[in-house]
């Protein structure tokens, strides 16, 4: 028996649970059915970034979504003339869900500001697995809608009440 490939599947096993388990935190994911979460878990990868480097970049379509484990990231948008540091997003941050659903160019860069470790799924391999449960589609929708509801709730709440310009802004669940 080679020890080695012993070692590696109890390995895969441990990130298995571990992915399955982190699945089922993530608002994205966690009304779904545990066969179907289980599909995901197996799908979704684990990956390294070293401080400096890009997770992805503005105009981008790489229709991967992420969910940081550790580490820090810094959410950039480039203008013509100035660029923005708009916030940092940090360990149990769920990004990019609709980068998986839709064909999306990135509004935004997100570079790293320490070494990340996240969990990366992409878009083939999500509609490969919707594709499996299509009666789930619109549980993911609603999913959607429920969080840009959230956001925008929140937003008003903090930001725009107090600014016109912000609140001019405002409108986003209308869509």
């Amino acid at each position: 028996m080679n020890l080695s490939t012993g070692s590696n599947e109890t390995f895969q096993a441990c990130e298995f649970k571990e992915h399955l388990n982190i699945l089922r935190q993530i608002y994205f994911f966690s009304k779904l059915p545990l066969e179907t979460l289980k599909v995901f878990a197996y799908l979704c990868t684990r990956e390294l970034f070293k401080a400096g480097d890009y997770l992805f970049r503005q105009g981008e379509d790489d229709g991967q979504a992420f969910y940081l484990l550790s580490g820090q990231a810094q959410l950039i948008r480039e203008g013509k003339n100035r660029t923005w540091e708009i916030r940092e997003y940090g360990p149990e941050d769920f990004i990019s869900a609709t980068a998986m659903i839709g064909h999306v160019h990135r509004l935004y860069s997100l570079r790293a500001v320490s070494d990340i470790t996240c969990l990366v799924m992409p878009r083939d391999k999500f509609s490969r697995a919707m594709e499996q449960f299509p009666d789930l589609m619109p549980q993911v929708l609603r999913t959607v809608v429920e969080r840009l509801y959230a956001w925008e709730e929140q937003f008003l709440t903090h930001h725009a009440e107090e600014d016109d310009a912000a609140m001019k802004s405002a409108g986003i669940s209308l869509i």
